[in-house]
């Protein structure tokens, strides 16, 4: 699914040198996206299947991969407490799962995303420029 900022991402993920991280909630939010563009007429099946195949191998390659904890959910319903963030349950999840794993910092190019991160004071970053 290429998108304007997709070669300052994929050149991103290939130069970078720490190591990255994501949750499994990033499989759900994939299948989720890409189930709604299948009802919109965007993609047929087999576009679908292409893209899944493609993320999963993206997935398994490149990161390593964080499972939701209790703890997790807790931290996350925390982050949405503050409800001028205009953070969202996924997103205030992802933000949760990086800050109790340790993270350096989380990579987005969600504008809302990395506002949240900066106003709950998380190191959040596009990791490219646009």
């Amino acid at each position: 699914m290429p998108e304007e900022s997709s070669d300052a991402v994929e050149a991103f993920l290939r130069d970078g040198e720490d190591e990255l991280a994501t949750s499994q909630w990033t499989r759900v939010e994939l299948a989720s996206l890409v189930s709604r563009r299948v009802r919109m007429g965007e993609f047929d099946e087999v576009q679908a299947e292409a893209i899944r195949k493609t993320f999963e191998q993206l997935l398994v390659q490149s990161f390593v991969l964080l499972a939701p904890s209790v703890g997790d959910f807790v931290t996350a319903a925390q982050l949405l407490t503050p409800a001028d963030t205009g953070l969202r349950a996924g997103d205030a999840l992802h933000l949760a799962i990086a800050t109790n794993h340790g993270a350096k910092r989380v990579y987005t190019l969600d504008r809302g995303l990395l506002k949240a991160g900066e106003q709950l004071k998380v190191p959040v970053s596009s990791g490219i420029r646009w």
